[in-house]
């Protein structure tokens, strides 16, 4: 199965076009795991403890996508965004996050670009233009060190 992954910061149409892709394409899509995760919680507060939950859920489903009968599959956010968070709020990344990035990679990924206007929502904290790009920045960095094809997308306005 051909995995992609689509991540960028906060608020940049991840979702949007995880889900366009995969009817476009007839693939298979995995949500945000974080995003049920924040929203069931109430907060976007959550402990180290909780972010090595996310990243384990996040793992069983990068896993159970191997048996689905779809020839594409498209992840809205993974595990390098896990890993950029983690080093983000705690300064530090678990080992097995890093085996796991290796061991499950993504076929391509679709960094989005913010160049969207950032809209608050319950499950968003990192709204600043300064944070967004740092992010951005990261999670470039990221995929350039997994030596993996990506592709940035950005917004285009149409006025």
């Amino acid at each position: 199965m051909y995995k992609v992954g689509i991540i960028g910061p906060e608020s940049t149409g991840k979702s949007a076009l995880a889900r366009y892709l995969s009817k476009r394409y007839g693939g298979v899509l995995v949500e945000e795991y974080a995003r049920r995760y924040v929203e069931e919680k109430g907060t976007t507060e959550v402990s180290y403890e909780e972010l090595c939950e996310i990243a384990r859920r996040q793992i069983e489903e990068i896993k159970a996508v191997s048996y689905q009968l779809s020839d594409i599959s498209f992840f809205d956010t993974e595990l390098i965004v896990t890993k950029v968070w983690f080093e983000y709020a705690f300064g530090r990344v678990p080992e097995w996050l890093n085996e796991a990035i290796k061991t499950y990679p993504m076929d391509v990924y679709l960094l989005t670009y913010p160049d969207i206007a950032w809209v608050p929502d319950p499950a968003r904290s990192n709204g600043s233009d300064e944070i967004r790009k740092e992010l951005f920045d990261r999670y470039e960095a990221e995929i350039q060190a997994l030596d993996v094809p990506y592709y940035i997308i950005r917004h285009e306005d149409n006025d």
